[in-house]
């Protein structure tokens, strides 16, 4: 055999190697880039979500069914003291139009209750006079907790408001809280226009 008979190389084998490897890393990165955006974007899409704001008019949170699977709990045995309620009556629309907030009974004389889904407190400064305020604290915006010795008491700050007009009575607070209009209709207090 002589060297004629044998044929050229092209390329040399180390090289071809290289270039499949260069295109095949290539090809890798792809895929890993193509990975990490897909799962960035799964990631985000929770994240999103989460920062969702709410369109209803009570900020958010579950709204009751009318089934009444939500029941308002009894009095506290303290005829001054009312810590913040979340459950909502039987009805939330009577034939008057406004929002059930709760049972009459469920706000002592002399004191009231924080019906904090609606953001309303509502108190009873003497009998059968029934007073709403907004239950959202003049002074940093924070929820008010209850209502304790005849007053309304934001925890944040300690600030006090009267169950009467919602005029701050001590702490930081130096505005009264709003005005809320409720009615009694049919032994539950609504919310009215």
């Amino acid at each position: 055999m002589s060297d004629d008979t044998m044929a050229p190389a092209t390329t040399p084998p180390q090289a071809d190697g290289l270039a499949k490897a260069a295109d095949g890393l290539r090809d890798r990165r792809t895929v890993l880039r193509c990975a990490a955006m897909v799962a960035l974007a799964g990631a985000s899409a929770p994240i999103l979500a989460a920062c969702g704001g709410s369109d209803d008019a009570s900020g958010g949170g579950t709204t009751p069914s009318a089934s009444g699977s939500n029941s308002a709990p009894s009095a506290s045995g303290s005829a001054s003291s009312s810590a913040p309620s979340s459950s909502a009556p039987s009805s939330s629309a009577p034939a008057g139009g406004g929002a059930v907030l709760g049972p009459v009974s469920d706000v002592p004389v002399g004191g009231g209750k924080v019906f904090t889904d609606a953001k309303v407190v509502v108190t009873q400064p003497t009998a059968g006079q029934y007073k709403g305020f907004s239950a959202v604290c003049t002074h940093q915006g924070n929820p008010i907790g209850s209502v304790e010795g005849g007053q309304i008491v934001c925890p944040f700050h300690n600030s006090h408001f009267s169950i009467t007009d919602g005029s701050p009575v001590s702490g930081p607070a130096q505005t009264a809280l709003p005005a809320v209009n409720v009615k009694v209709e049919g032994g539950n207090i609504v919310e009215s226009a």
